[in-house]
């Protein structure tokens, strides 16, 4: 039996990847207050879509 491999036309791991890294560099120098802050916000922003 021959197995046929789809494309992906949407790469989870990668896109995940990806948006680690935008949030670690966009996070990198900010203090423990300042990530609370960035959270809230983004937490804030998620419940409005």
């Amino acid at each position: 039996m021959k197995t046929t491999i789809k494309e992906k036309s949407f790469d989870t791991v990668s896109f995940f990847r990806k948006e680690k890294e935008r949030i670690a560099r966009e996070t990198q120098k900010m203090n423990f207050a300042e990530l609370r802050k960035y959270l809230a916000k983004r937490s804030e922003w998620l419940k409005e879509k």
